[in-house]
């Protein structure tokens, strides 16, 4: 995998930049002990994954369109009985969410600082626009990257109109990320290179179940070790 011109690295957010996902298993945790009275736990994890993926294509992604999910759900499950009071609860718990401290990935101001006089960075993430921006801020990320792309979905098409703004070529672009489905495959589909530094915890819903056999692919076990390669 020759990445000697390579002219623009894009680094995926949630758990690539920052720690993302255990604040949404920790809140599924919450909403099932919650609703403890109307369902059993199992239950309760599958049926809310599934309110989420029905409401996916309407809502997207992120805090705000969870916490939507999370409401649905319990009056759902309640069979309509469900008491204001812990509607309420459940508001506070998303505005409890969208307030929660910034944690970095290990090693990754490190990698920034090393590739931002090298390359021309950008943060290439899904979810909604306001929260993803409050997060970069909120992380101190931001002097680092030349341009911040937060879109709906990312698919091919999503990636080839960024590589066309970014004024390059696919093989010139190399995208870095903790999600097969969504960082590594589409770009590579479109001639692009991809780097997965896997997160200890993944969304069922980004899981791959087959290896990826690509002679643009490398699979990191940390930010770092782009620094030898780069």
């Amino acid at each position: 995998m020759p990445l000697s011109h390579i002219r623009s690295i894009a680094f995926d957010a949630d758990d690539t930049l920052w720690e993302n996902e255990m604040l949404f298993r920790e809140t599924e945790q919450r909403f099932c002990v919650l609703l403890k009275d109307y369902i059993a736990e199992e239950e309760c994890n599958k049926l809310l994954f599934d309110m989420e993926m029905k409401n996916l294509p309407l809502y997207g992604y992120g805090i705000k369109p969870f916490t939507l999910s999370l409401i649905e759900a319990a009056i759902e499950f309640s069979n309509g009985k469900l008491p204001i009071s812990v509607v309420e609860q459940l508001i506070q718990i998303g505005k409890e969410m969208l307030n929660a401290p910034i944690v970095l990935i290990d090693g990754i101001e490190e990698t920034l600082k090393y590739l931002t006089s090298k390359y021309k960075l950008v943060m290439a993430t899904k979810g909604d626009l306001l929260d993803q921006e409050r997060k970069l801020v909120k992380s101190g990320l931001e002097s680092y990257f030349h341009h911040i792309e937060i879109v709906s979905d990312k698919t091919p098409r999503h990636y080839m109109k960024l590589i066309r703004h970014l004024d390059l070529q696919p093989d010139q672009f190399l995208m870095v990320g903790n999600s097969v489905k969504s960082d590594i495959l589409p770009v590579l589909e479109v001639g692009g290179h991809g780097f997965h530094i896997p997160f200890h915890t993944t969304w069922v819903h980004e899981m791959v179940k087959e290896p990826v056999d690509h002679p643009n692919f490398r699979l990191l076990e940390k930010a770092t070790d782009m620094l030898t390669l780069l």
